[in-house]
């Protein structure tokens, strides 16, 4: 999966609406896990709920996604 950080908006400058809506649009759910494989990468974990603390405005995406691509 080729994740981008430079479009995922920053804590310092977004609403918590507006992160939610970039991870939802960024890691959409098409409800078909064998040709999909985002729970994979977050480890049976929905994003919203792997990238809760960027929603909620306690860390940055950029240190979030890094954790998951080890």
């Amino acid at each position: 999966m080729n994740i981008s950080y430079d479009d995922a908006p920053s804590i310092a400058v977004s609403t918590r609406q507006e992160r939610a809506n970039f991870i939802r649009d960024r890691f959409p759910c098409i409800s078909d896990c064998d040709a999909c494989g985002i729970c994979a990468v977050f480890h049976g974990k929905d994003a919203m709920l792997a990238y809760r603390d960027y929603i909620d405005g306690r860390r940055e995406y950029i240190d979030i996604s890094r954790e998951y691509r080890r």
